[in-house]
């Protein structure tokens, strides 16, 4: 990877660090964020490489400590814990939604890779929950996803709209190319 790729990384790896700040607390123990909007964002900007490392520079700088996580938190403990399946499917989320915008600037194709990727992180997320907390799935369902459909369908929304503009900006091509 060059330098420059390096550096792209990190800085969408930061800006998904600072939207993880945006964070309302749910019952169930999983807020609602803009880490999402963040992830969507990057794979439509990056593609699926590079959104894919963004991410994952993202989970490992949390990983060891440093509290980029929802509510300023990091460590280990949130990766397995359970929460921690939704963390850990948000690089797949990326790469997903970037390998979808790399082959078209189709709004309708990108939206529907963001609710794929949706599909992953819930599926994801909800399993290692229910496994975690020993609960059914359908209660995890209720914990974990049902409170947050409608907005996280808004994020990807927001991500594919706003990605597929700045994507048709010269200025954003020459940086990201």
């Amino acid at each position: 990877m060059k330098t420059r790729d390096l550096v792209i990384c990190a800085l969408f790896a930061a800006m998904t660090a600072i939207l993880a700040q945006i964070s309302i607390p749910f019952p169930g123990g999983v807020p609602l964020t803009l880490q999402l909007l963040s992830i969507s964002l990057c794979g439509v900007l990056l593609g699926s490489k590079r959104g894919f490392m963004s991410i994952l520079v993202y989970i490992i700088l949390g990983a060891i400590g440093l509290p980029v996580f929802a509510g300023f938190s990091g460590g280990f403990q949130y990766i397995v814990g359970y929460s921690g399946g939704f963390i850990i499917s948000f690089p797949l989320v990326a790469f997903i939604v970037g390998f979808v915008s790399e082959k078209t600037n189709n709004l309708l194709l990108i939206f529907l890779s963001t609710i794929l990727g949706l599909v992953v992180n819930y599926t994801v997320g909800t399993l290692m929950f229910a496994t975690i907390t020993n609960s059914s799935i359908s209660t995890s369902l209720a914990a974990c996803v049902i409170p947050f459909v409608l907005t996280d369908l808004i994020k990807c929304s927001i991500a594919t709209v706003i990605g597929a503009k700045l994507k048709e900006k010269t200025s954003i091509k020459a940086v990201l190319n």
